[in-house]
């Protein structure tokens, strides 16, 4: 009969602090996700964009574009530069009010 309590207390023992340390871990990652969603709000706002994910990637797929012509300028390619730099810009225009 002894054993079979001690064998319960050490379950008990041994879930409980699983359980805290689940419940630690969750806290922090919905405190990271928190943070994350209050930033990108923060991101777009400050843009004049939605801050939906689709916005995002063409954000950034604008930059991309500008960071090419950037790049084609610094090679003295004048109308690849030119090209990436419209391109860009118009990217930019069609999802910043």
């Amino acid at each position: 009969m002894q054993v079979e309590s001690f064998f319960e207390w050490l379950g008990q023992a041994l879930g409980s602090v699983i359980r805290f340390i689940i419940d630690g871990l969750s806290g922090f990652f919905h405190m990271l996700t928190h943070a994350g969603g209050n930033f990108i709000d923060g991101f777009a706002r400050a843009l004049g964009m939605s801050p939906s994910i689709f916005s995002i990637l063409i954000l950034i797929l604008g930059l991309m574009l500008l960071y090419s012509a950037v790049r084609a300028f610094m090679r003295a390619s004048i109308f690849l530069g030119i090209l990436w730099l419209i391109l860009g810009l118009w990217l930019l225009s069609w999802i910043i009010h």
